[in-house]
Formats: structure tokens, C-alpha cells, sequence
């Protein structure tokens, strides 16, 4: 019984690590196409909107989470369930704005950064900008609009991974002509 146990963990480490080996290969490609690293920022944004977009289908089919109330919730699901679900790690959820419209999460560890070493010509490289991209592509397709933004980052020598999100606005859903 426990040597199958041991093959589940070590076949989740392996994907967990191939993961972070083809998004390394992904980024190094990126940066290998395009002039500069803002661009590079951009692209990677651009992807993990995309991938967002998808996400949040399968997220909800699995997840079972309901609509959530206001933003506080949401902040919530977001670290307890889908960072869980999807990279197996639960950031902390923390330092809200007074007006409640804006927080951080702060990640201990960051499984896209495993192996990582960013190069010195690389300084304003965003290594994981993908996640931003993911998470504004998610819940825009919940209708709701926000911005998402790297603030600290180990890979720059601080000591957490943070990630800042803004909320913007509650989009209208827009059906389409006679579904009303």
C-alpha cells in the first residue's frame, strides 16, 4: 500500500517538475524571439490570459465553488482552492487596501521559479507574469475586471513572491440577442 502511495508522490513531483521545465524552456524561448524583456512581460501576460480564459471552466467543474459574494471571497477562493488545485500551494491572502477593493498574495514558494536563475542582462524580466495573465483572463470570464501585478519577487532577492491585484469593475454579462 505505501509503495503505491510513494509512486502517486513521486509521479506528482515528476509532473510538477516537468511543468516547471517546459515553462522555463517557454520563457527562455520568448526571451530568445522578442528585443526586450518588457515585450517578453507582455507575451507571457498574453499567454496566461488565454490560458485563464480555459481555466476557469475547468476550475469551476471541479471545484464546485459557487458565485462569489464580493471581493473578499473571491481573494479566498483564489488562494485556498485554485492556487491549491493548480500549483498545490495556498498563498496568504493579505494587506487589503481601507476601501477593500485591492490585495496582495503572498506565495512562500513559487513552483515556476524552481531551477530558476535569472540572468543579469535580464533585470526587469517578470519571470512569472504568466499568473497575472491567468488570473485576469479567470475572473474577467466571471465578470470581473481587475489588475494584476507582480510587487516583490524572489527570483529579485526579496523574500516572498507577491502578487498585487486591484479590482476594477463587475462587468455586465453580455448574452448574445434572444437569450435573455
Amino acid at each position: 500500500m505505501s509503495r503505491q502511495s510513494n509512486r502517486t508522490t513521486d509521479s506528482k513531483k515528476m509532473n510538477a517538475e516537468l511543468f516547471t521545465l517546459t515553462y522555463g524552456a517557454l520563457v527562455t524561448q520568448l526571451c530568445k524571439d522578442y528585443e526586450n524583456d518588457e515585450e517578453v512581460n507582455k507575451q507571457l501576460d498574453k499567454i496566461g490570459y488565454n490560458i485563464g480564459v480555459r481555466l476557469i471552466e475547468d476550475f469551476l467543474a471541479r471545484s464546485s465553488v459557487g458565485r462569489c459574494q464580493d471581493f473578499r471571497e473571491t481573494a479566498d477562493v483564489i488562494a485556498k482552492v485554485a492556487f491549491k488545485m493548480y500549483l498545490g500551494i495556498t498563498p496568504s491572502v493579505t494587506n487589503w487596501s481601507p476601501a477593500g477593493d485591492e490585495f496582495s498574495l503572498i506565495l512562500e514558494s513559487n513552483p515556476l521559479v524552481d531551477f530558476v536563475e535569472l540572468p543579469d542582462n535580464h533585470t526587469s524580466l517578470v519571470y512569472s507574469n504568466l499568473l497575472c495573465g491567468v488570473l485576469r483572463g479567470a475572473l474577467e470570464m466571471v465578470q470581473m475586471a481587475v489588475d494584476v501585478k507582480f510587487s516583490q519577487d524572489t527570483l529579485r532577492g526579496d523574500n516572498v513572491t507577491e502578487i498585487r491585484m486591484k479590482f476594477i469593475k463587475r462587468m455586465e454579462e453580455n448574452l448574445p440577442a434572444g437569450d435573455e
